[in-house]
């Protein structure tokens, strides 16, 4: 079986080699704009089925053998608003803030497509987490920000670096916190495969 990862993050690479899978990286740009009002989980099936089917697209003709896309998309939401990744270091202080002694959630869709024996087949799940966030004082925050590592992530921290100091409790997979919630992807892996 080949894999093929539709994501540069270097997270969701980590997570894979975690757990032996080996993979090529191919990603595609795609539009990850979306209609106000959407639910979080619902934006981020969306969004990982947009960039599953972009790289499915460019490489479908060079297939061979059985081979698995694995695409993913992942946000933070704050009651009803989302979070992406901040745009500069104000808007990462603004987001760090508002979810400072509170909860929100994390979703991660997930887009799997084979391609092989079988034909084509494609399934698409979402999972949401609940983090917990402690009270953060300014300095915290600031501290936190001048490492560079909020400017990259949605709802601007990495819970698996750094950020891990910020939250004081999960509830739900951890994983899918992360950017990749892996025992669902393999179980999905087995069932679009047979």
């Amino acid at each position: 079986m080949k894999y093929i990862l539709a994501s540069g993050s270097p997270r969701r690479q980590e997570l894979l080699k975690q757990i032996d899978i080996e993979y090529t990286v191919i990603t595609a740009d795609v539009d990850e704009s979306y209609e106000t009002g959407t639910p979080p989980d619902k934006i981020v099936a969306q969004l990982s089925r947009r960039k599953g089917f972009a790289v499915f697209d460019k490489i479908k003709d060079d297939l061979s053998g059985d081979t698995v896309i694995i695409a993913a998309d992942t946000l933070v939401a704050r009651d009803d608003a989302v979070l992406g990744k901040p745009r500069d270091e104000d808007e990462a202080f603004e987001m760090l803030k508002s979810l400072s002694g509170r909860s929100h959630f994390v979703y991660t869709g997930v887009t799997l497509i084979y391609f092989g024996k079988n034909g084509v087949k494609d399934m698409t799940f979402t999972d949401g987490a609940e983090v917990f966030f402690r009270d953060l004082t300014d300095e915290e925050i600031k501290s936190y920000i001048a490492t560079g590592e909020p400017m990259d992530k949605a709802g601007a921290y990495g819970i698996q670096e750094r950020g891990a100091v910020l939250a004081e409790g999960i509830k739900g997979d951890f994983y899918t916190i992360v950017g990749l919630p892996i025992v669902k992807v393999v179980t999905g892996i087995r069932r679009i495969t047979k």
